[in-house]
């Protein structure tokens, strides 16, 4: 475990003169900033339109994204694109990342187990969040589950405590300043990012994993509703 608490971090990795996500997800394919890069397939970094309204965090990529480089498109992904949908948020609108980029798992004979990223790992990745909010400009932030909520919102956060509740973004972010600042042009000149607002709700995992699938679904649509509210407002 001392090589993991000795992540060297992503910084290092981060092109300081990226102009867009495209840009961004090609460097990220390189990093090393954590030990999770050697077992996993590959990074699997965000995705969507820069100008997208809604940018939804979710933890880490699963087996299938892992496989596919694409973050949300396995069971949970399905299950949160019918959410966005019945809560009424325009699905052209969206951009789908996680607060860690790499697969993290323990083999089972042959099947690759979940297992829910560290402190560390959450840490190691996090600059490459702060780069991707440097390019996108949402209306809303939704934060999925408990590990985007430390990436972002930081350890003392409780999901269970605050879903569905809007809150001011970024200054609710643990450092608020590392998201006030938006790229203007390629010199360097930055403006104050555009007010916005976060909402926290639980991963769709978590509804797969629930014994009442029905009342736990119902939940994450009933926060995201609150979402496309605000939205519309």
């Amino acid at each position: 475990m001392a090589e993991t608490e000795a992540a060297p971090g992503a910084q290092q990795f981060i092109p300081p003169q990226a102009d867009t996500i495209d840009e961004l997800r090609a460097a990220a394919t390189g990093c090393r900033g954590c030990e999770l890069y050697r077992d996993a397939s590959q990074t699997v970094f965000g995705r969507g339109d820069e100008s997208a309204r809604v940018v939804l965090v979710g933890e880490q990529p699963g087996d299938m994204e892992d496989q596919k480089g694409l973050p949300f498109v396995g069971p949970a992904g399905r299950l949160l694109r019918k959410a966005v949908d019945d809560a009424g948020i325009d699905p052209q609108h969206i951009y789908l990342t996680n607060a860690v980029k790499h697969f993290r798992f323990e083999l089972r004979g042959k099947r690759r187990i979940h297992q829910t990223p560290d402190r560390v790992h959450i840490t190691a990745c996090r600059p490459w969040l702060v780069a991707e909010f440097s390019r996108l400009r949402p209306d809303l932030v939704v934060v999925l589950g408990a590990t985007a909520a430390k990436a972002l919102l930081g350890p003392a956060f409780r999901v269970t405590r605050q879903r569905g509740e809007l809150l001011p973004w970024p200054a609710s972010a643990q450092r608020p300043e590392d998201f006030a600042g938006v790229p203007v042009d390629s010199a360097g000149k930055v403006a104050d990012a555009p007010a916005a607002q976060l909402l926290a709700t639980i991963h769709p995992s978590a509804v797969l994993r629930a014994d009442d699938r029905d009342a736990a679904y119902a939940g994450l649509v009933q926060d995201l509703t609150v979402g496309a509210r605000a939205l519309a407002g």
